[in-house]
């Protein structure tokens, strides 16, 4: 949808623009911008479907690279997220590591529904800009 208000004068009129249509879409939208978003380290990670960008983002995290026991636990808090909100828990996991993700996954799950939804979007708006940044200087 932003294609259409080009040109933009750099990068970050181009995502502001970005977030501010994603921020006045119908809820309806919003949901489904959150729920394309792969469970973190799970199976569709490990079955090595994932987009190049978010097979990138998780492996520079280090959830490219789990004991049995943290594969479980990412599998456990993942269900347990999903079951609460009825989307998937999103983070920009290039700005954390493994253990910093699995502690926000953990503090985010009592959250309330409206809280994730605004905390889901703010995330997705960091991994737009960052993936915006890579095309730029590919």
């Amino acid at each position: 949808a932003a294609w259409w208000n080009r040109p933009f004068s750099d990068v970050a009129a181009l995502h502001a623009r970005m977030v501010e249509i994603v921020r006045t879409a119908p809820s309806a939208q919003q949901l489904d911008l959150i729920a394309a978003h792969p469970d973190l380290a799970g199976r569709v990670a490990r079955e090595g479907r994932l987009t190049a960008s978010s097979h990138g983002e998780q492996s520079a995290a280090g959830l490219d690279r789990l004991a049995p026991e943290e594969i479980e636990r990412f599998d456990r808090l993942n269900a347990a997220y999903r079951a609460r909100f009825d989307f998937p828990f999103v983070i920009c996991a290039r700005e954390h590591t493994k253990a910093s993700i699995l502690a926000e996954l953990e503090r985010r799950v009592s959250n309330d529904r409206e809280v994730e939804i605004a905390k889901a979007l703010d995330e997705i708006a960091k991994i737009a800009k960052l993936r915006l940044d890579d095309a730029i200087s590919a």
